[in-house]
């Protein structure tokens, strides 16, 4: 369990990301179910690869801010660039 604790933490970090971004953003957001999946989906990827090539290993004891930092900007951006490409798709139909 103590392994799988960072992905837990870059997961939720990532869903509170991607939250964050749906409410920042009315016109990109998913609704709460999206922006949540799409968050987490981001921060879960940015803390597993993003983190390492920042220089940051993943937290075998403890809590690395940095790396949740990280996980939760990879929320807020794979979040938008869904939403932004939702809208673009119900624009051209």
């Amino acid at each position: 369990m103590e392994q799988l604790l960072p992905l837990i933490l870059q997961l939720v970090a990532g869903a509170v990301g991607g939250n964050v971004g749906g409410m920042a953003l009315k016109d990109s957001s998913l609704g709460t179910l999206g922006n949540t999946i799409a968050g987490a989906v981001g921060g879960g990827l940015a803390g597993q690869l993003v983190g390492p090539l920042l220089g940051m290993a993943a937290a075998t004891s403890g809590v690395d801010i940095a790396n949740l930092a990280v996980s939760a900007v990879g929320g807020i951006v794979l979040q938008i660039v869904a939403g932004l490409i939702k809208a673009q798709m119900n624009k051209s139909t």
